[in-house]
């Protein structure tokens, strides 16, 4: 493979030096590179604008007297020639006939020499009549103005030609001196600018320098860090909120990561810890009827009854785990109206029928409201297990006889709410914040075996949850506990008569 021509080899290496420098490097290189470049220009500009003034200036000089000394006769000019008609620093040349003559003062002479003036057939001369031109001098690097024009008799033939010069050495000077200064002020005004847009780009990036800091904090873990805000018009500052949103986002993130990561070791430890008196109490009664511990019948049927009971109670816990796995991962629901009235009557009759001992009663939000249908929209049947839990719940934590009830109505809000009261000993408020977690009993020292595992609270805020509802506990008037749940009407089921209404006849056992 032939190598790069020398020529890519070195812009490859001047691309690579300009990646490898800084942004201010870079933007200060560019400005200071466009303001040099516009100062040549300028300076280039001026000075031919300078020096075509001048020489501007000098032609029509030469070309007034050139005219003037044209013009006269032959005899005025052999009259005349040499004295007046000369003026100081001109160069003059006659040919008329047999007359070649040129006058210069000596002190122009010394200072710029004399120009070479060429040859010219008077063709030439009535072709470029009156046209200045710039010929040489005897004197090294020095130039002069030249116009030339025919001289005629008094018959109009030609008798000869006049040659009048200027030199330009002082033009030359004054361009000379004005271009040394316009570069000696042009480079001060580069090194100028190079520092003052050193300064003012440093300054413009300062906020980018600030975000690189608040990069490398949040890179060690502080997660809290934000850009410091800048004006919003500017591009920094739109990048900052831009950047400040995004962390928030990310920090909301990962904490909301980090919490459900807690929550799932908290979740599998308190899994764990439930399943594993069951399991044990499986496992000790198989080794005892391994080693030939139960001799009798009655003692048998007891063994295989406990562990029916510990195998149906860890059948119920992995019900209830699979019940909330389900309602974490979001699955959609199979929702339709629902009347919660219906639903709550269905909850008063269950209850009758499986404690009749029990006073159970269907009643209205308030007192006074009117009966009627409260359809929300949800999963029939997940609701169902909310009313039951609720109910449940009431049952299992108060003695035998503890009334209950249950009331259904529509909130001023809008929203159909279903309350489940009892009129047992309470819940303490330092326990009613926390009811709603997994695995959290309100009694610890209650038995495992006459409590449940900590999941059916769980499970009602869960699926009111998925139902965009919520759920509060509160104090019964007179002793006990309240729970509330509220969940969203759909319009089309409103009716302004319908507030804090919709429950059936009471049904008291």
């Amino acid at each position: 493979m032939t190598p790069p021509p020398s020529g890519r080899r070195r812009f490859a290496r001047l691309r690579d030096w300009w990646a490898g420098t800084t942004l201010v490097s870079r933007l200060v290189g560019i400005v200071t590179v466009l303001l040099a470049v516009g100062l040549v220009l300028a300076g280039a500009i001026s000075a031919a604008l300078l020096e075509g003034t001048l020489v501007g200036q000098v032609d029509t000089k030469l070309q007034t007297e050139g005219e003037d000394l044209a013009t006269s006769t032959v005899n005025s000019l052999s009259r005349g020639f040499g004295s007046s008609m000369t003026p100081s620093d001109y160069y003059v040349r006659l040919e008329v006939g047999a007359v070649d003559e040129e006058t210069i003062s000596p002190s122009t002479a010394d200072r710029y020499g004399t120009p070479t003036v060429p040859e010219l057939t008077t063709a030439q001369l009535e072709a470029r009549e009156g046209e200045p031109f710039t010929v040489d001098s005897t004197r090294p690097g020095s130039t002069w103005r030249a116009v030339a024009y025919p001289i005629y008799r008094g018959d109009g033939t030609p008798a000869g030609s006049i040659v009048v010069a200027l030199p330009l050495g002082d033009i030359e000077r004054t361009v000379r001196h004005m271009s040394l200064v316009l570069l000696l002020s042009g480079l001060g005004i580069v090194l100028f600018g190079a520092a003052a847009g050193t300064w003012a780009v440093r300054r413009s990036l300062k906020p980018l320098r600030e975000i690189e800091v608040t990069a490398a904090a949040i890179a060690d873990g502080d997660l809290s860090q934000r850009v410091p805000a800048a004006a919003e018009h500017t591009e920094v500052g739109r990048l900052g909120a831009a950047l400040n949103g995004m962390l928030a986002q990310i920090e909301k993130a990962f904490g909301a990561q980090s919490a459900s990561e807690a929550r799932m070791r908290r979740f599998v430890a308190d899994a764990s810890h439930e399943l594993r008196t069951p399991l044990a109490t499986i496992r000790g009664y198989g080794e005892l009827y391994r080693m030939g511990a139960l001799t009798t019948t009655d003692q048998v049927d007891d063994t295989l009854r406990r562990i029916e009971q510990s195998a149906t109670r860890m059948g119920a816990l992995v019900e209830d785990l699979l019940a909330l796995a389900r309602l974490d991962e979001g699955r959609p629901m199979r929702t339709g109206p629902v009347d919660l009235t219906v639903l709550a009557a269905d909850a008063v009759s269950d209850l009758h029928a499986l404690d009749p001992a029990r006073a159970t009663r269907l009643v209205p939000l308030e007192e006074g409201a009117r009966g009627g249908p409260c359809v929300v929209v949800g999963e029939e049947s997940r609701l169902r297990q909310v009313l039951a839990n609720l109910v449940g719940n009431a049952v299992q934590h108060t003695p035998p006889g503890t009334p209950v009830e249950i009331a259904v109505g529509l909130l001023p809000s809008g929203e159909g709410a279903i309350e489940v009261r009892d009129h047992g000993p309470g819940i303490d408020p330092e326990h009613a914040a926390r009811v709603f977690e997994r695995f959290y009993r309100v009694d610890a020292s209650r038995g495992r075996d006459s409590g449940g595992a900590g999941l059916g609270m769980a499970i009602v805020a869960a699926i009111v949850a998925a139902h965009d509802g919520s759920v509060r506990l509160s104090q019964t008037p007179g002793g006990g506990t309240t729970v509330r749940v509220t969940l969203p009407v759909p319009v089309t089921s409103l009716r302004s008569e319908d507030y804090h209404g919709g429950f059936l006849p009471s049904d008291e056992g």
